[in-house]
């Protein structure tokens, strides 16, 4: 029991994980129409600007701050330099433009920092664990890490649903020309919009830094989970972002810990501990085709917010 605690704890600390990476693409995808295939590169990014600030000032929440900053400095100069210019072209524009921004963030990493990882580590007072019940100790890291996210969920769930900020973003969404009759500057709100998705994917790099290393191409892979949350969300809504999150953390994490025991019933220990990984990533996907054929626009699609 103790240990299903545990692994549903790190299946949610997972999922709001992949939320913070998802809640930015949502913003760039659902609600600008842009497919940005680079949102794992400013993921990337963000670690290793906080890795980096660490070593500079020896403080791990100055670091932080200045990597939000930094990443949101460099989404939108990417938005200016290169999005903007692909907005109203098809998605196979998007994927194409974006796929070369992930070649040239790889470039640009190695050229500045090397081909040779980097590594955040922990403060002393965040390196420890703390007891959530009687005998069960959980590390505070990955609990400060839960508390951030929610917060910053909750933090975007109130911008974009009860600001004006935030009605102008979903307006602009709906009709980009009206909105920009009305007088308001569509090209600065959608520049801002790019730079918070953009430093919302620098945050989940800057939270994952202290436990994986810092390295090229470090957002590529967790980029699809991301994408996959999004198709099972509901493209656009935040709230669907959220729930996908955790039900896809939950099954990656809560997958690979039981279900190699579970095979290890039926199959040799060698061939369960190979297949329980395995089936648990394809259970994801399982379960995004059986929501694909059930609710085709995910579960909380944009319209019914």
């Amino acid at each position: 029991m103790l240990l299903f605690i545990e692994q549903a704890l790190n299946g949610i600390q997972f999922g709001l994980l992949l939320f913070l990476l998802a809640a930015g693409l949502t913003l760039v995808f659902g609600i600008m129409d842009l497919v940005n295939l680079a949102h794992g590169s400013l993921y990337m990014i963000g670690a290793y600007f906080a890795a980096t600030f660490a070593a500079l000032t020896g403080s791990f929440l100055f670091a932080i701050v200045l990597a939000l900053i930094a990443t949101l400095i460099v989404g939108m100069a990417v938005e200016v330099i290169a999005m903007r210019r692909l907005y109203g072209r098809d998605h196979l524009d998007h994927v194409l433009g974006t796929f070369g921004l992930i070649l040239f963030f790889n470039e640009m990493v190695r050229l500045i920092w090397g081909p040779a990882g980097l590594s955040l580590p922990l403060p002393a007072w965040l390196n420890t664990s703390f007891q959530i019940f009687p005998g069960v100790y959980y590390p505070t890291y990955r609990l400060s890490m839960i508390f951030v996210a929610l917060a910053v969920a909750l933090m975007l769930y109130l911008i974009v649903m009860r600001t004006r900020v935030g009605m102008l973003i979903r307006a602009g969404a709906s009709n980009r020309e009206m909105i920009g009759a009305l007088g308001i500057n569509i090209k600065l709100l959608y520049t801002f919009v790019f730079g918070i998705g953009a430093a919302l994917a620098g945050l989940a790099g800057m939270m994952q830094a202290p436990i994986l290393t810092v390295q090229i191409g470090m957002g590529e892979n967790i980029l699809i989970l991301a994408f996959v949350v999004i198709i099972i969300g509901g493209i656009g809504s935040i709230r669907g972002a959220f729930i996908a999150s955790i039900l896809v953390g939950l099954i990656d994490t809560v997958g690979r810990a039981f279900l190699p025991d579970i095979l290890s019933l039926f199959l040799s220990q060698t061939a369960a501990s190979s297949a329980g990984p395995a089936l648990s990533s394809m259970l994801i996907y399982l379960v995004m085709a059986v929501i694909l054929v059930l609710r085709p626009e995910g579960l909380f699609p944009a319209a019914s917010k």
